[in-house]
């Protein structure tokens, strides 16, 4: 899910900006902190959308920069338990594929990929035994999250599924809500 976040935090702006615009200075020195950060609290940061409030800079000693206390909105992706997410398949291995999801990726386990006995082939497809239904790299794909770990803060791990009802390969969606293709006898 995608938030508007404030946050408050002391900026620092080193001697070198000094000639610049303090309010651009200041977007600059928080888009480099933030972009890309990852927490769990905050999930994943994509931008700076504004910075609302900016107080009267301190110079600390020593240092030779200004600090300003400043409030500012950010734009994050925090994924959530039980979350429909529609992606495309990057990348399929013998355990899995891989869907990515906007600014993130899952994993979805083989087990968790087709309602059926899933079988990996050469080609990098995972086939489906018995409903000969085949999951392909590029394939537009809806996800729901069921794990989510932060256990290594830089690459945190999403857990997906496709095995329920309105999830999976588009194609599939749209198979089980009219059901299956009949073909004309000839």
């Amino acid at each position: 899910m995608y938030y508007k976040v404030k946050v408050k935090d002391h900026v620092r702006l080193p001697p070198t900006m000094y000639g610049d615009d303090t309010r651009e200075s200041i977007v600059k020195a928080i888009k480099n902190i933030y972009s890309g950060f990852i927490s769990k609290e905050l999930g994943l940061v994509i931008d700076v959308l504004d910075v609302n409030d900016i107080k009267d800079g301190i110079i600390i000693p020593e240092d030779g920069a200004t600090y300003y206390e400043t409030e500012f909105t950010l734009l994050t992706f925090q994924p959530e338990l039980q979350e429909i997410l529609v992606g495309r398949i990057k990348d399929i291995t013998d355990f899995g594929a891989f869907l990515s999801m906007g600014p993130i990726e899952g994993m979805v386990h083989i087990s968790q990929s087709i309602n059926d006995f899933v079988s990996f082939s050469k080609d990098k497809q995972l086939l489906g035994k018995e409903t000969h239904r085949s999951l392909r790299v590029n394939d537009e794909c809806n996800g729901k999250i069921i794990a989510v770990s932060y256990k290594d803060i830089n690459n945190p791990k999403i857990a997906i599924t496709m095995r329920q009802e309105g999830l999976g390969k588009k194609d599939w969606i749209a198979e089980d809500l009219n059901g299956p293709k009949k073909t004309k006898k000839k």
